[in-house]
């Protein structure tokens, strides 16, 4: 599939100028400006994040009564109840809160609301468990925010709220005790990105400073809230970025046990990055909530016994296997289903499984390159997950159909959606007008959007190791792309991998063959020994073997030079 290539702009005097200033690279400098960094001051931000750029807790709308309420439960020594969602900053954050609560309550539990049975977000079924189990307060976690008949629910129950969210509100907030989402109407919180469990940690943060607990023994807490940025992919920008570097330093130097199992099972390093966070943990912690419940995920993340922790993982990593084959099996199946002709995709089943449908649409858009809805039967109704391209207002497009809809909710790039069965084929011809009438030439390309383009003779260990210090990586503070025009094959590259599906390069530079890898990319082989001069759009990385670590490109894409 052809892929365009969309180099961004910077302002050249200030590139000169800030490179003069650090004294680096003109490339660095370009690097920099272009994630909003412009002067010496705000360099020394970027580069050496402090916990004292941590902002004072208590600026946070509804912070001063949600301490104030958990000092109450707290000496009352009443029942207290930690809520949250199932997905992976859901379980980050009940994992952490839970540990810090019990340390002053043992009246403390947690609850996850079942993916099948109660959905998303504050459930009537757990306010019912937490009224029958006496619980004074809940404090919800990752969710809540557009709670607003549950929260009025459980107040005539006699069970009072705390909200922690992240997810934009709507224009009415539920009547709970205290409502923290520094999004909400008149928040003048200084940083409104923070994850689901980054809003949970500031609470945390709040109750130590008024109950005089050193910010050191909170600190234990950052490689939970380090895992949830990562994975809820909120932007590495700001507070996120400093909560994200000193995450990971606790989880390089002294990991929770439970951490250190689901990492030893994901793969054996020396040192762990954001990358590592995103594709090795995040997608086994969601593995519980999708094939079975997430509350294994909290209870390997609360766990500190290891051989505990150890057959906690097993279950995990079963849970795992299971769902790859499920995502496998069920993407080859809505291949078959796609219409080549249509704008749009929306494939169904009775047999597919509910849990990673968000993923399969994925897969598909991988594929396609269109906005994709994968649906599965529960009682007669359709469930599932849609997702959108580039630009392309998903949401929008929903709204246009909602009236075939028994319900749906979501944001410009991803939704859910559950439909009656008889609703089917109707939905399916008015999604295809919807998305055929607003989708432009340019939204059914991929794009990669690129730094700057730079001559291959300029990498080396030293731009890398510069490089290296932007980290850690994520939205707004993405691993650098660049592209090289008119590069040659050296004649060792060659296909990797049981099917020969990958493509391992071997490039000709001034001072040494430059090797990168092209995961899904075998394809391009015979373009690249047959074409004189080719360009590349890649990322730079590094590469370990046997101890050894050598510079490698990572290859996105390949065109032949003009």
């Amino acid at each position: 599939m052809d892929k365009n290539w969309e180099v961004r702009k910077v302002n050249n005097m200030i590139v000169a100028s800030l490179a003069k200033d650090l004294g680096v690279s003109k490339i660095i400098a370009n690097l920099l400006v272009l994630r909003g960094i412009k002067t010496f001051n705000e360099a020394k931000l970027f580069f050496r994040p402090e916990l004292s750029h941590l902002h004072n807790p208590f600026l946070m709308k509804g912070m001063k009564e949600a301490v104030t309420r958990i000092e109450i439960a707290i000496k009352k020594n009443q029942n207290i109840l930690v809520y949250g969602d199932y997905d992976v900053d859901g379980t980050t954050s009940v994992a952490m809160m839970y540990l810090f609560l019990k340390k002053y309550n043992q009246n403390v539990e947690y609850y996850i609301p079942s993916r099948e049975d109660e959905g998303y977000g504050v459930s009537l079924k757990g306010i019912d468990y937490a009224s029958k189990k006496n619980f004074s307060l809940i404090i919800a976690l990752d969710c809540g925010i557009r709670a607003v008949e549950q929260i009025n629910y459980a107040n005539k129950k006699g069970v009072d709220f705390i909200i922690c969210d992240h997810h934009n509100p709507s224009d009415k907030i539920p009547n709970a005790v205290a409502v923290l989402n520094p999004k909400q109407f008149r928040c003048n919180y200084p940083y409104k990105d923070l994850s689901g469990c980054g809003v949970g940690f500031k609470l945390i943060q709040a109750y130590s400073l008024n109950n005089n607990i050193p910010f050191d023994e909170i600190i234990e807490y950052l490689d939970l809230v380090a895992v949830s940025i990562g994975a809820d992919i909120v932007p590495m920008t700001g507070e996120n970025r400093v909560l994200a570097f000193y995450g990971l330093k606790k989880i390089n130097s002294k990991p929770r046990v439970g951490l250190q199992v689901l990492m030893n099972a994901a793969s054996n390093k020396k040192e762990y990055s954001m990358s590592d966070m995103i594709f090795g943990i995040a997608p086994r912690i969601n593995a519980a909530g999708r094939i079975d419940h997430a509350k294994k995920a909290v209870e390997i993340l609360v766990e500190a016994d290891y051989e505990n922790a150890k057959s906690l993982a097993f279950v995990i990593e079963e849970n795992n296997r299971i769902r790859k084959e499920l995502d496998q099996s069920i993407t080859r199946e809505a291949i078959q289903m796609v219409d080549d002709n249509k704008k749009s995709i929306v494939v169904f089943s009775e047999k597919w499984h509910k849990g990673v449908l968000g993923i399969v649409a994925s897969r598909l858009i991988e594929v396609y390159y269109k906005p994709t809805v994968v649906l599965a039967e529960k009682d007669g109704m359709l469930i599932g997950s849609a997702r959108s391209v580039h630009e392309f207002d998903l949401y929008q497009a929903l709204s246009e159909c909602s009236y075939l809809c028994d319900k749906f909710g979501g944001h410009k790039y991803a939704a859910g959606l559950s439909i009656k069965k008889e609703n089917i084929q109707a939905f399916i011809d008015a999604f295809e007008i919807a998305v055929s009438k607003k989708i432009t030439n340019d939204q059914t390309i991929p794009k990669i959007e690129v730094d700057m383009e730079i001559n291959i003779n300029h990498i080396n260990e030293k731009l890398f190791r510069i490089i290296k210090q932007f980290s850690p990586f994520g939205p707004l503070n993405l691993l650098p792309v660049f592209i090289s025009k008119g590069v040659r094959d050296s004649g060792f590259s060659r296909n990797i991998g049981n099917e020969s599906q990958h493509l391992q390069v071997s490039l000709q530079s001034k001072k040494q063959n430059i090797k990168g890898i092209g995961f899904g990319m075998g394809d391009f082989l015979e373009n690249i020994q047959r074409d004189k001069f080719f360009d590349i759009c890649y990322s730079i990385q590094e590469n370990e073997w046997k101890g050894n670590k050598t510079l490698q490109l990572l290859l996105r894409d390949i065109k032949s030079s003009v």
